[in-house]
C-alpha cells in the first residue's frame, strides 16, 4: 500500500509504503478471535487538555512507527510471500507470522495489549472510565497517557518522570517524540495566549474539495428553518457520495458542535436520500465553506462542571420521535455534547425533556468519575439546567400520575442523583439555553447567539 502523508497545512510530508496482509480472507475462530481495541473518547481528550492547561502541565505527542508490527500473535497465521519478494527457489512456500502485520483483523487489539502491558509493568493502571487512559499515581508524581491506536498523548506533573518514561518507551518500541501537541487525529491544536484552539480547517477543506464545493457561495446557517421545495442535481443524486460525505461530516463534529444537529439530520437519511436531503447536505457544506477556520477553544478557568439539557418534542414528522441534546462545560471550555433521536415516542413535551435530562445525567456521572481520575474534586453538585418547568418539577417531586407511570425508572434514576447531591437541576430561560442549538433549526440571529455561547469561533489573530 502506498500513501502520501500530509502536514497540518496540507503540504507534503513524506511518502509511505507498507506491506499489508489480506485480512479479509481470515476466518473467525481459526485465524482470529477477538478484534476489538479501545480508542480514546473525544471528551477524555478535551478534558485532559483542559486540566493540563490549568495545571501548566506539558502535553507531549508521541508517534509509534509501524505500531502493529509490535503485537504478538496468539493464533497460527500463514501468509503468501509478498509480490516482488518471492523466493525463486521455493515459490510455493508461505510465511508463518509470529507477530501481527497491518491488515490482520486482530492487529489493533494485539498492539494495544502489548503496549498497555509494558505500561502496566512500569506502574500504570487503567482508568475504569476510559480504558485507553492509563494513569501513574505515586506520591507527588501523576502521569497520564492517552492512547488512540498509534497516536499517544502524555502529560503529567513531573517533567523528569515524563522524560524517563519516554526513554523507556523508545527502548521498547520504535517511538518518536513529536514535541508539544500540535496535530492529533486530524485535529490541529494551536497554542494561543489563552490556551489551546482545536481546529479541523484542513479536514473541512478536504471535505469541500471532495464535494466540488470549494468555491461555492457560503451559507449563514447549517440548516434551513423550512426545507426548500426545489430539488437540485447536486452530486448527480449519487447516494454513495452522499453517505461518504455524511460520514466525513460526523468526524468534523469533533470540534464543531454547531453543525452537530444538521449532521445528525443528514445521517438519518443515508439509507435512501431524497432530493431534499441532497439540498440539506449542500447547504451544510456551504455553511462549512464560510466557517472553515472555526474551531473550539480550550481556555483556563475555574474547573467547575455545568451542563445544559434540551429537547425538541415530536420534531420528526415521519415517526414523531423527539430529539435530545445536551452539552457540558468544564470551566469555560466545552468538553462534551450530544445530539440524539430518542428511541421511543414521547407522549408529551414533559416526557421528552425528562428523557433528555436522564441522558444528560448519565453523561454527567461519567464526567464526574473521569475528573476524579485527574484528582479534580467537585465541591458542589453539578448544575444541570433545563428550560422545562414541568420536567424539573417531576425530577424534584415524587409525584406520579397517569401520564408519567411509564417513565418511572428514569424518575428514580434522576431523583437518586439529586438526593445524593451529585447533580442540581435548575431552570434556565429558553432564550439563554445553549443546548437549543443541538435540537432544532434556528434563525440566523439566534443561531449566532448560541454558537457564541458554545464558544465556537475563528482562531485568535
Amino acid at each position: 500500500m502506498f500513501r502520501t502523508k500530509l502536514n497540518p497545512d496540507g503540504t507534503l510530508n513524506r511518502h509511505k509504503a507498507r506491506l499489508v496482509a489480506q485480512g479479509f480472507k481470515q476466518e473467525f475462530d481459526i485465524d482470529y478471535k477477538e478484534t476489538f481495541s479501545p480508542v480514546a473518547k473525544m471528551p477524555t481528550i478535551r478534558i485532559m487538555l483542559t486540566i493540563a492547561l490549568n495545571r501548566h502541565w506539558p502535553v507531549l505527542q508521541l508517534d509509534v512507527s509501524n505500531a502493529f508490527l509490535h503485537g504478538h500473535l496468539q493464533e497460527e497465521v500463514y501468509m503468501h510471500q509478498p509480490q516482488g519478494f518471492i523466493d525463486e527457489n521455493h515459490p510455493d512456500y508461505v510465511c508463518k507470522l509470529h507477530k501481527t502485520i497491518y491488515g490482520l483483523k486482530q492487529a489493533p487489539r494485539q498492539w494495544f495489549t502489548t503496549f498497555t502491558a509494558f505500561l502496566q509493568t512500569n506502574g500504570f493502571i487503567f482508568s475504569k472510565l476510559d480504558p485507553s487512559l492509563l494513569i501513574y499515581d505515586h506520591g507527588n508524581i501523576q502521569l497520564y497517557i492517552l492512547l488512540y491506536v498509534d497516536d499517544i498523548l502524555i502529560t503529567g506533573s513531573h517533567q523528569n518522570s515524563i522524560s524517563t518514561l519516554i526513554r523507556k518507551l523508545q527502548t521498547a518500541f520504535s517511538l518518536k517524540e513529536l514535541g508539544p501537541i500540535s496535530f492529533f487525529l486530524g485535529i490541529q491544536v494551536l497554542h494561543t495566549k489563552s490556551g489551546y484552539f482545536l481546529s479541523q480547517a484542513q479536514y473541512a477543506q478536504d471535505v469541500l474539495q471532495a464535494a466540488n464545493l470549494l468555491n461555492c457561495k457560503p451559507s449563514q446557517t447549517p440548516i434551513a428553518m423550512k426545507p426548500p421545495t426545489t430539488v437540485t442535481s447536486f452530486l448527480d443524486a449519487d447516494p454513495i457520495q452522499y453517505r461518504r460525505l455524511a460520514g466525513c461530516l460526523q468526524y468534523l463534529t469533533i470540534t464543531r458542535p454547531d453543525i452537530a444537529f444538521a449532521t445528525n439530520m443528514i445521517c438519518q437519511k443515508m439509507h435512501q436520500p431524497s432530493g431534499q436531503d441532497f439540498n440539506a447536505l449542500k447547504r451544510l457544506l456551504r455553511y462549512i465553506q464560510g466557517t472553515q477556520q472555526f474551531g473550539l477553544p480550550i481556555t483556563r478557568g475555574p474547573l467547575h462542571l455545568r451542563s445544559f439539557s434540551d429537547s425538541d418534542w415530536a420534531s420528526n414528522p415521519l415517526d414523531r420521535k423527539s430529539i435530545s441534546g445536551f452539552c457540558s462545560f468544564l470551566g469555560n471550555s466545552l468538553v462534551s455534547w450530544c445530539v440524539k433521536k430518542q428511541l421511543t415516542v414521547a407522549k408529551s413535551s414533559t416526557e421528552a425533556e425528562y428523557r433528555s435530562l436522564a441522558s444528560a445525567t448519565s453523561d454527567i456521572i461519567w464526567l464526574q468519575r473521569l475528573l476524579a481520575d485527574f484528582h479534580i474534586t467537585l465541591t458542589a453538585p453539578t448544575s444541570l439546567s433545563c428550560d422545562s418547568s414541568s420536567a424539573l418539577a417531576l425530577a424534584n417531586n415524587p409525584v406520579f400520575h397517569a401520564r408519567t407511570k411509564h417513565i418511572e425508572i428514569d424518575y428514580h434514576f434522576i431523583r437518586e442523583r439529586i438526593l445524593s447531591k451529585e447533580i442540581d437541576v435548575q431552570h434556565i430561560n429558553s432564550v439563554d439555553q445553549p443546548a437549543d442549538i443541538l435540537t432544532k433549526p434556528l434563525s440566523l440571529a439566534r443561531f449566532r447567539l448560541l454558537r457564541d455561547k458554545l464558544t465556537i469561533q475563528p482562531p485568535e489573530s
